[in-house]
Order: C-alpha cells, then sequence, then structure tokens
C-alpha cells in the first residue's frame, strides 16, 4: 500500500499511500462535478491525485494518492460534498434527521484481519474513537483478492476514520499479490428488473416524496437495521398499508436471486418486514434464466419491497452484495 517514505520537515514520517474507493455513478458526477470542475478543485486543495475509473459500469473506482495529509484533506473534502449532496436531497423533508454520509473503501483481503482486530477489538476501538460506523464485508468482491469496507458518519468523523485506518494498513501491508476489484458492466437482461426503481418516480396516490425514497435508498445502501414500514413508521407519513391488496411479480435473474434471499433469508425476511408485504419467490425451472417473485400487499407495501429488491439487486450487481 505503501509507495514511497520519506522524512517530513518536521522530522515525522511522511508516506505516500493510495487508497480506492467504491462509488455509484451518481456519486462520482458529484465528485467530478460541472465540466469537471469539482475534481479540478479538489485534486488542487488536497495536494492528492484523484483518479476515476473509465467504463460503463454502474460502480466506479475512485483511486486517491498522495502524502497521507493530502489523502486526508480529499477524504474531507469528498465527505463534505456528500454532506451538501444529502441535505440538498433532504430540503423540505419532514424527517429530523439527516442520514450520515457513507464512503466505501476496498482493501486487500488479507489486511482486513488487522482492521477487524482480535475478537473485533481493532474496530470496535475506532467506532468509539471516532463515532464513525465502520463495517467490514464477509466476503471478497468478485473475481479480486480485496473486501469492502463501509464507513458512515458525520463528514470529521469519517476523516479521523480514515486517518486510523491508514495507520492499520502501514503497519500490516498485505500479504502476498492481490488481484484488485474492477467494477462489471451490468449483464443486459438485469436492466429490466433494474427498471423497476423507476416506479418511484411516477405520479399517484402510493408515490413516495423524493426525500424519502433518499432515505430509504440510504439505509438500504448502508446495511444498518432499517425501520419498520410496514408499522406506518410515522418517518414516512404518506405509508398507508391498510390499503387494499394486491400483486406484482417480478422476475429476477437465477444468478442474482441469491443478494436478495441473503445469507440462511436474511435479507428476504428483511424486505419483508420492513414493507409489511407477502413476497413469494418461486423455484427454479428447468431450463429459464429468470426466478418469479411475487410481492402481495397494499400498493404502498409492494413499492417498499419493490425497491428494496432493487437496491439489494443493484448493489449485488456491482459486487456489493456480499456485505
Amino acid at each position: 500500500m505503501s509507495e514511497r517514505e520519506e522524512m517530513a520537515s518536521d522530522g515525522s514520517l511522511n508516506v505516500t499511500l493510495t487508497l480506492r474507493l467504491l462509488m455509484h455513478g451518481k456519486e462520482v458526477g458529484s465528485i467530478i462535478g460541472k465540466k469537471g470542475e469539482t475534481v479540478k478543485k479538489m485534486r488542487e486543495e488536497s495536494g492528492a491525485r484523484i483518479n476515476i475509473s473509465e467504463g460503463s459500469s454502474p460502480e466506479r473506482i475512485v483511486t486517491i494518492t498522495g502524502p497521507t495529509e493530502g489523502i486526508f484533506r480529499a477524504f474531507s473534502m469528498i465527505a463534505h460534498k456528500f454532506e451538501e449532496d444529502i441535505t440538498a436531497a433532504m430540503t423540505n423533508s419532514n424527517v429530523t434527521s439527516n442520514p450520515p454520509v457513507t464512503l466505501r473503501l476496498v482493501f486487500p483481503g488479507s489486511q482486513c484481519g488487522s482492521l477487524i482486530g482480535k475478537g473485533g477489538s481493532k474496530i470496535k476501538e475506532i467506532r468509539e474513537t471516532t463515532g464513525a460506523q465502520v463495517q467490514v464485508a464477509g466476503d471478497m468482491l468478485p473475481d479480486s483478492t480485496e473486501r469492502a469496507v463501509t464507513i458512515s458518519g458525520t463528514p470529521q468523523a469519517i476523516t479521523q476514520c480514515v486517518r486510523h485506518i491508514c495507520s492499520i494498513m502501514l503497519e500490516s501491508p498485505p500479504k502476498g499479490a492481490t488481484i484488485p476489484y474492477r467494477p462489471k458492466v451490468i449483464p443486459a437482461g438485469a436492466h429490466a428488473v433494474l427498471a423497476q426503481q423507476q416506479a418511484f418516480a411516477l405520479p399517484g396516490q402510493y408515490a413516495f416524496a423524493h426525500q424519502d425514497l433518499t432515505k430509504l435508498h440510504q439505509l438500504a445502501m448502508q446495511h444498518i437495521p432499517l425501520p419498520s414500514l410496514g408499522q406506518s413508521n410515522p418517518t414516512f407519513p404518506g405509508l398507508d398499508v391498510s390499503a387494499p391488496t394486491s400483486s406484482q411479480e417480478l422476475a429476477i435473474p437465477n444468478d442474482f436471486i441469491g443478494c436478495i434471499i441473503g445469507r440462511q433469508g436474511s435479507k428476504i425476511n428483511e424486505i419483508r418486514q420492513v414493507s409489511g408485504a407477502h413476497i413469494k419467490i418461486a423455484s427454479a425451472t428447468d431450463g429459464s434464466a429468470v426466478r418469479q417473485v411475487t410481492i402481495t400487499g397494499s400498493p404502498a407495501s409492494i413499492s417498499v419491497a419493490q425497491y428494496l429488491i432493487s437496491a439489494r439487486l443493484s448493489s449485488g450487481l456491482t459486487g456489493l452484495g456480499v456485505l
């Protein structure tokens, strides 16, 4: 991870590091800014190199290289930009507190044990010291030896957290060769399923306000316990689960059904609980590339279930289904 070490003018060790971030296309667009102005400003003010991977995949790798202080400045600027985006999205919302800023880093799996510490002691210490939430994915990202590390909190907490993580990673360099994670382009057959997300923009009695969707998406992406919306949670006042029931069918590619079900059914049960909808996944049929998923409930419950399934699917398609 360390490329060069030299003594800084004050006698401390100054290290050049490279950190890799995994971002959604929308997040990348926010960092780039109009005509690349935002990323240009970040590069100039932080002194770090910020490179964004090319390609048409919904996930991109953002590589930040530079002296440690430059990297921390870059992280602080990125976190503050995301905080601005969240604040703007939640304007006119009746939600009392904004969701935290979330960044996803990618590290060689061989270093993650040091980050977690014996019995989780090190990661617990980082959480308590910085106030940030830190989660290390249990599995490697597809076709790589890297794992995703998700950090959530205020921009200040995130920057402090990155400082701690960098010092741990420097003390424990990666063992053996690292196969870097490269986001995949979405297969053609999956576009139809992802298009389900568009339903939430449709006008109508059960359409969600944009800010409520933003919060719901943040919660879904952060893999933290979701509020039980199926119990008419006041956070989403438009959610009337007592409306007449109906059914909606989705066709999910076989390859991605696992990321919706989760380990021992954990994810599908969470979606059922949060949405208040009844969800049935049909058995695999010979020769079929898709599985039928039937969602039954009030229109609002179906909408929430569809949204959460789409969020799981998009995270699975981009390699984050392991989180």
